[in-house]
């Protein structure tokens, strides 16, 4: 195997450390105050938004015009530090890994910067890819993930795909990734591999490594 990409949120940190809720404050104020949502309409479009497009970005883009930087800016202007601290352990799993690990979310890089930060493994990974990687298409579209294919010149049959979702997992798994699930087990046909949290990658990797060599 030649990369590791790694999801962002609830993949990184355990989803019960519930960081998502101060970008869902966020995003609902941004909706509601700066698009000029009715407060009882929010909900309801952030559902429409992300069954239809896959991020509710996508969805007031399409349908608000919204400046996608402005909004990125202001969703993420949350204190990482309120629910994260220093992950030793995820630590010294990613130093052990002797393959290049990047971040792959539908976040922004800031956004990406200020949690790794927060966990202490910033300067383990080569590259932090957003969702500006493929114009603001987010994941599970395949364009993403074929735009971080090409940026770090690697053939999908040498990677890994470590996600949260299902969903996402599902077009790594089209495209040829190798894909492991962190949290909650589900079986599904294209997940290759469940973990409880990331920093138990290691032994895996070595085990398909191994596999491939002989």
């Amino acid at each position: 195997m030649d990369a590791i990409l790694f999801d962002l949120d609830n993949t990184l940190y355990p989803a019960e450390k519930n960081l998502f809720s101060l970008i869902d404050v966020r995003i609902n104020r941004y909706m509601e105050e700066v698009v000029t949502i009715p407060r009882h309409d929010v909900d309801t479009l952030r559902r429409h938004y992300w069954e239809k497009y896959g991020t509710t970005l996508q969805g007031l883009i399409h349908h608000h015009h919204v400046d996608p930087e402005d909004y990125l800016d202001y969703v993420h202007a949350i204190d990482v530090q309120q629910k994260l601290s220093h992950d030793i352990h995820l630590q010294h799993s990613l130093q052990a890994l002797d393959i290049p690990c990047f971040i792959f979310t539908n976040g922004s890089q800031n956004h990406a910067r200020n949690v790794t930060a927060a966990l202490g493994i910033d300067h383990l990974f080569c590259e932090m890819f957003d969702i500006r990687v493929a114009g603001y298409i987010p994941k599970p579209h395949p364009a993403p993930y074929q735009k971080i294919l090409e940026k770090i010149e690697t053939p999908a049959e040498r990677c890994i795909m470590v996600e949260d979702s299902s969903a996402n997992l599902k077009t790594a798994k089209q495209l040829g990734m190798k894909t492991v699930l962190i949290g909650a087990h589900q079986p599904h046909s294209f997940v290759d591999a469940h973990l409880a949290r990331p920093a138990d990658i290691g032994p895996l990797v070595e085990s398909w490594r191994t596999e491939q060599v002989r």
